[in-house]
């Protein structure tokens, strides 16, 4: 039978498939047997958004897997050099939106490089904060969903759970649950509210034991183990090569966590480990999650513990915005209000690079300034981008019932990819 007359006879749903390859680029002349063409995604609940996978088939074999990325059309790079500094802060919440606050601090670290400002103790002690509730929360979905993508329903209400009760403490902290628009250029927005610590005390202790739970569900569950132990291993080499960062790059046994290896808002005073695997593969990366969960738990209470007294912003600078009460009683600090308003921080020349250990790895931000308060250029290393890069040969000789589990154990988002 001819190819031509293969494409004819074949189901609609195949036919579109090999029609869309066609059109990404891909040739046809070299399918032989009953190998065809299929289209994961990109509306697709085991992509975790809209991530397209043309992948290749030899029956249920993925001979080839291209990733085609960028459908949500963001262009926040671009949009940053229309913004002032602190304009841009929103849009930091959308690139991962599951752990907003850590964008947040990770830009504003960046800006306050560029302008050369450290932070007083309390500022930087709330920002670890935020950074380390931010990971349980991402890394509590990932985990939970993950185990879903495999069939393990339980584990991921017992995450959902716990991610809620972060949720609460990022309403009662930011004003909002999700997009919260915390950080500020130079501090936060506010200071923690009156029994905030008590409360995340309380929530960390009924965490451990969620954790543990969560543990005892999956960690010798036969089925969990046959669908993640040794698929989708990288070893130590690929995951270099392919630019992995975070949990993906710590389970194939490369011991790299700017925390440690790059201290910024001193974390280098708070005593915790750095999780490594060397498997490499799904479950591998699943551990490495749990047991970052456990740890960030661990600085959390530590940040609590020994959180100084003090202003939680930048003391006396002229690009920052005046105390409301001042500016309602004196004329000198309302021109000073308007002018930061409407002009922005008067930042000096120069380029800076600042890398923040988010949940899902490096997030860094180069800005280019040639002066006043708007970036010349402003680019964005996002983790879940370059951690993508690797499926197009990660996903080779795996079955398609594979994919779910190696997408879920890579626990990316769409949102930074897309940037």
């Amino acid at each position: 039978m001819s190819k031509s007359t293969r494409e004819i006879e074949a189901p609609d749903n195949v036919s579109r498939a090999v029609t869309a390859a066609d059109s990404y680029g891909d040739a046809t002349e070299d399918m032989v047997g009953e190998r065809m063409v299929l289209n994961m995604g990109p509306s697709h609940p085991a992509t975790h958004g809209v991530l397209r996978l043309i992948l290749e088939l030899d029956g249920e074999v993925i001979e080839k897997a291209d990733p085609d990325v960028g459908f949500l059309h963001r262009g926040d790079e671009k949009i940053a050099e229309n913004m002032h500094y602190n304009q841009f802060v929103p849009y930091t919440d959308r690139l991962d939106y599951l752990a907003p606050l850590a964008n947040n601090v990770a830009y504003a670290c960046a800006v306050e490089k560029l302008m050369g400002w450290e932070l007083p103790p309390r500022g930087q002690a709330l920002r670890v904060l935020c950074c380390e509730l931010a990971r349980l929360s991402s890394h509590m979905l990932g985990v939970g969903v993950c185990a879903m993508d495999v069939g393990a329903m339980t584990a991921f209400l017992y995450t959902f759970t716990e991610r809620e009760k972060i949720y609460n403490f990022c309403e009662q902290l930011t004003g909002a649950r999700f997009t919260t628009s915390y950080t500020r250029v130079g501090g936060q927005l506010r200071d923690m509210p009156a029994g905030f610590a008590d409360s995340v005390r309380k929530f960390l202790d009924e965490c451990d034991g969620t954790i543990d739970e969560i543990s005892r569900l999956l960690d010798k569950n036969k089925i969990f183990i046959d669908r993640m132990a040794d698929v989708g291993v990288i070893s130590r080499e690929a995951a270099i090569a392919w630019g992995l960062t975070g949990p993906n790059l710590r389970a194939s046994g490369v011991e790299r966590d700017l925390r440690k290896d790059n201290p910024y808002l001193g974390y280098e005073k708070y005593d915790f480990d750095v999780v490594v695997a060397d498997e490499g593969d799904c479950y591998a990366r699943y551990l490495v999650r749990m047991e970052e969960m456990r740890q960030s738990a661990r600085i959390c209470r530590q940040v609590l513990d020994t959180m100084p007294d003090g202003p939680v912003n930048l003391a006396e600078s002229k690009s920052m915005l005046p105390e409301k009460e001042r500016v309602l009683m004196s004329m000198e600090e309302l021109i000073h209000h308007f002018i930061v308003a409407t002009q922005g921080i008067d930042a000096p020349k120069g380029e800076v690079y600042f890398a923040a250990e988010n949940p899902k790895g490096e997030l860094g931000f180069y800005i280019h300034s040639k002066g006043g308060g708007v970036p010349y250029r402003l680019k964005i290393r996002s983790p879940s981008f370059c951690n993508l890069s690797i499926t197009s040969e990660l996903l080779k000789g795996h079955m398609v019932s594979d994919v779910p589990a190696i997408l879920g154990s890579l626990d990316f988002v769409m949102g930074e990819c897309d940037r």
